[in-house]
């Protein structure tokens, strides 16, 4: 016989297991754990195996003493709802992420929009739940009294009752926000999953290798016990499995300790994926040792009854060890589910009966009054499961007592289906339909159970009700049909507010909710807060506000209605997680509210749209993937079309800012989309607001003044109805940029007239030719007939000289505006002189910048080429050296020759050429002068020439490194060997 245990070494081994699982908590907290291995899916999934509570650890067995393979419906049930994630799991999760749920009570307080809903479900899941958490508390009481064998429950129950509330506070109730992820939480209770696992893994394999020495030996006795192995399969037949099939199922998303661990404290919505395969093997896994532990209890006749056959092998083979793993891993499985089913349950009921009936001060630290009456709420819950333990005086089966607290919840079912799949229930179909079933449940299965009664008299059939093994699924089928019956003829009959339209569009499962476009009465965040500190005070009112921005990355000196529409959004769902959906929504629709003007102008927010089927389009198949992916492409259209397109709606809120308006304005489309017209800036606010007010649809060529330059603009304007709100008409404006196309109209016009000016200059150095030669003439003529007088003769010959430098003047002016009118010509060609030529044809501009031209030419250096055009080329280049200079100072020309080329260097001391526009000063029409003082021409008409002679042309700024200025330019042409052979 087992050597009983002390009642002191189980409480301190209770204790330090205890303390284990708050150190694995701690160490994951303070990052000594790394984070991936925290948000890991197998981490998340272990967390789930919080379902396996003492009532799976130990009492499946008695479920599978009494209805055979009927157990396993506890574990294929919560398997199924696992297995349909994507079509009910993960919608809930997306709805309770999204708006920041946390129990089931604030989903229905958010879908119906009712304190009632809200309300109701947190006192019926508490008074639901707390069978399944005095079983806890029985499985632990009972399981020290068959080791220690003493009758020492109540004194043991109380203290185990003690030690949780100490561990749950200090689970979950050390933070502030009860919004905030618990990551320890997850990280102590996947560890919890992992020890009850393993300590009922190493049971089920004792048994199979160590009670009946191996599979073979177990066939054996199945065989000489055939009884046994009937009574596993005839419950399949004629039981209530398929019942139990149906409460395990709803398990999994209504039980609190569930929602909170599935939905609530999800670290990583895509470890569902994993989740939706791993818990069915964690649990088939826990499941394969039960019927192997039912056999060996029976086979070595352990005293303990069925449900505690778990310990009673280990008591029965007299092995201490295995009796402590048996106790160690239904303790385990006992206080993980304690822990979070309280903290679940104190939320939803601070959130849903204690704020809406009073709310904290605002002059007081709210954080710190929630914290200590979410701590007041735990430690009022355990007690509550352990007095529902006292009055039950621990007579109930464990599998009794889980099965009512499995049916009570299963009302909670059609409100559920409802949220996703049936968006015109409404709030009075679903409370008097919980109503309904919930009183089915008290009268058939509470009240037999409290008062021990055996049978219940129905006058309605006039039969008695009779509660045993048999007829419990009756209750369950009785109280699940009310409710749905009644929630269904009452939302049929009744119409939803428009509040609960809102809310079901919001968490139908095919959603893309439209919220309305309406404008705030607040215009910022700091008036957000200035409203928020009226309920909440400033310090709470302030830190909600920047946390909001914080997740929504926006500034904090936004002042877009859409943003701050995003922001009351997030406020009220931040303010949801932390007092709970009815409160949050009572207090921002009372401090933040939208001006009543706007009631007469609601429309959808069709940028907010956008963004949720960008999110969405992932999700997307068939023929909706379709036409997403044709409505992209139409967007991209627009985004990309280049015409700067921006659509108003009819309050003149920006919609859309494409990616050429972008350009055209240097505005990005995040600062601007969702703002009123009037926020922007001058001069495009000017500029489209007048041409909204004017009657033309179309303005051109409008001259708007831009960073110092003329830009050149075209302006379109088309009415269109807004999406979804017909009769709303807003504005689509096109703004076309002319300025290029301006600017080059203007280049060609003074082109032209420069052409003009050419002809015209040829013309009159015609006419002026005439006159010239007799004057030159009668100078000749004079200096002839007086050669005596010598005063005579030298004026002559000035004149004589003069009307020579007028000539090579004429000519030089013949040559340029001539230029490119006739064929090239190749002949041997002065620099020098062609330098001099090009000096006094610039001499004749008396407006221009005085400069001193040097010409440095060596006379000896002679190129191949068309002196006319190479006069043009250095006419060019004079000029714009001329242009950049200051006034009185030097330009020098200078000649270099190499054995098979000749540089021409023309050099000034301007300001220098940046560096940016070296590469363009060759580009036709390309120039930094003012329109109308150059062309853009000069240079590429100088690069053409270059390359007609085989030349090549370089630039050098800056000329003088050290004091930054001056332009050096390098024209090299080929040589005329010849002429340079005949100098020497």
């Amino acid at each position: 016989m087992l050597t009983s245990f002390s009642l002191s070494q189980l409480i301190l081994i209770s204790a330090a297991y205890l303390l284990i699982l708050f150190g694995v908590a701690w160490i994951s907290e303070h990052g000594l754990i790394p984070r991936w291995i925290i948000r890991h899916p197998l981490t998340y999934t272990l967390s789930l195996g919080v379902y396996a509570s003492a009532w799976a650890f130990y009492g499946t067995v008695g479920l599978a003493y009494q209805y055979g393979y009927g157990f396993l419906a506890s574990y294929l049930g919560v398997s199924g709802a696992f297995l349909l994630a994507p079509v009910l799991l993960y919608p809930i999760l997306k709805i309770t992420r999204t708006y920041q749920l946390s129990s089931l009570a604030d989903l229905f307080a958010f879908r119906f929009r009712s304190t009632w809903a809200g309300a109701l479900t947190t006192v019926f899941m508490l008074i639901g739940v707390l069978p399944l958490l005095a079983l806890q508390i029985q499985a632990v009481a009972d399981s020290i009294g068959i080791l220690t064998r003493e009758p020492v429950q109540e004194r043991v129950a109380l203290a185990y009752c003690g030690l949780i509330i100490l561990f749950t506070i200090l689970f979950g109730a050390r933070h502030i926000a009860t919004r905030e992820k618990h990551e320890g939480l997850v990280f102590a209770i996947a560890f919890e999953s992992v020890v009850k696992l393993v300590a009922i893994s190493i049971i089920g394999l004792y048994a199979l290798y160590g009670v009946f020495d191996g599979p073979q030996d177990l066939q054996s006795w199945l065989v000489q016990n055939q009884a046994s192995l009937s009574n596993l399969h005839t419950p399949l037949q004629e039981g209530p499995w398929r019942t139990l099939l149906l409460v395990f199922f709803a398990s999994a998303i209504v039980m609190p300790h569930m929602y909170h661990m599935t939905f609530t404290e999800n670290l990583n919505p895509r470890a569902m994926v994993s989740a939706s395969w791993g818990l069915p093997l964690f649990l088939l896994l826990m499941s394969l040792a039960v019927p192997l532990i039912l056999w060996a209890g029976l086979k070595l006749g352990a005293t303990t009854n069925p449900e505690y056959f778990t310990l009673g092998v280990g008591i029965a083979v007299n092995s201490q060890t295995l009796a402590l793993i048996a106790y160690v891993g239904g303790l385990s499985a006992s206080s993980g589910l304690i822990i979070v089913t309280t903290l679940a349950l104190s939320g939803m009921v601070l959130n849903h009966v204690v704020l809406p009936l009073y709310q904290p001060p605002a002059e007081g630290n709210i954080y710190r009054w929630l914290k200590w009456t979410r701590r007041a709420l735990i430690l009022l819950v355990i007690m509550a499961g352990y007095g529902f333990y006292l009055l039950l005086g621990a007579e109930q089966d464990l599998a009794n007592l889980g099965i009512v607290a499995f049916v009570a919840t299963l009302q909670f079912l059609p409100g559920v289906l409802s949220v996703l799949y049936w968006p015109t229930a409404n709030r009075k179909g679903f409370i008097a339909g919980l109503l309904a079933g919930v009183g089915v449940w008290v009268v058939s299965m509470l009240l037999p159970m409290l008062g021990n009664l055996q049978g219940l008299y129905l006058p309605w059939f006039n039969v008695i009700y009779v509660l045993d093994d048999s007829s419990w699924h009756m209750a369950a089928i009785a109280s699940l049909a009310a409710n749905v019956l009644v929630f269904t003829l009452v939302s049929l009959f009744t119409e939803a507010s428009q509040e609960e339209k809102s809310a079901a569009e919001a968490c139908a499962v095919d959603n893309v909710r439209r919220p309305q476009r309406r404008e705030l009465l607040a215009n910022s965040p700091q008036e957000f807060a200035a409203q928020l500190a009226k309920p909440l005070g400033a310090k709470t009112a302030q830190h909600e506000v920047e946390q909001a921005l914080r997740d929504l990355h926006l500034p904090f000196d936004e002042a877009r209605p859409y943003a701050l529409r995003r922001l009351r959004d997030r406020i009220e769902a931040n303010l949801s997680g932390l007092m709970g959906p009815s409160v949050a929504q009572d207090i921002v629709e009372t401090f933040l509210p939208y001006k009543a003007g706007s009631e007469t102008y609601v429309s959808e927010d069709i940028h907010f749209i956008e963004n949720r089927l960008e999110d969405y389009h992932s999700r997307l198949t068939g023929l909706a993937a379709e036409l997403d992916t044709l409505r992209r492409y139409h967007r991209q259209t627009l985004q990309e079309l280049p015409m700067g397109v921006c659509s108003l709606a009819k309050d003149q809120e920006i919609l859309m800012w494409n990616k050429a308006m972008e350009e055209l304005t240097e505005i990005p489309a995040q600062r601007v989309v969702g703002s009123r017209l009037s926020a922007l800036g001058e001069p495009w606010r000017g500029l489209l607001q007048n041409f909204i007010e004017l009657p033309d649809e179309h303005l051109h060529k409008q001259s708007l003044a831009l960073d110092g330059q003329t830009r050149w603009l075209n302006l379109h304007k088309a009415a269109i109805d807004e999406p979804l709100a017909p009769g709303n008409s807003g504005l689509v404006l096109l703004v076309e940029d002319l300025t290029e196309t301006q600017m080059l109209e203007d280049k060609l016009v003074h082109s032209e007239r420069l052409a003009s000016i050419g002809r015209l200059a040829a013309g009159v150095a015609h006419e002026i030719g005439n006159p010239i030669t007799g004057i030159a003439c009668l100078a000749q003529n004079l200096r002839e007939e007086r050669e005596g007088d010598s005063e005579l003769t030298e004026i002559s010959a000035q004149i004589i000289e003069q009307t020579k430098r007028v000539s090579r003047i004429v000519q030089s002016l013949m040559s340029f505006a001539h230029s490119g009118s006739h064929q090239n010509s190749e002949e041997p060609v002065c620099l020098a002189q062609v330098a001099q030529d090009a000096i006094a044809l610039l001499a004749l501009n008396r407006q221009s910048v005085d400069v001193q031209f040097f010409n440095l030419c060596d006379s000896d250096h002679w190129v191949i080429g068309d002196p006319q055009r190479l006069a043009q080329v250095l006419i060019n280049l004079l000029s714009n050296a001329r242009d950049a200079s200051p006034p009185s100072s030097a330009i020098r020309i200078k000649s270099e020759a190499f054995e098979h080329t000749v540089d021409l260097i023309v050099e000034d001391e301007g300001t220098g050429i940046p560096k940016a526009i070296i590469d363009r000063l060759f580009e036709p029409f390309f120039t930094t002068k003012e329109v109308g003082k150059g062309t853009g021409l000069g240079l590429a008409l100088v690069y053409s020439i270059v390359e007609e002679h085989y030349g090549q042309i370089t630039i050098d700024s800056p000329a003088d490194p050290e004091l930054q200025r001056g332009t050096r330019i390098r024209v090299s042409l080929p040589r005329h060997v010849e002429a340079t052979s005949l100098a020497t």
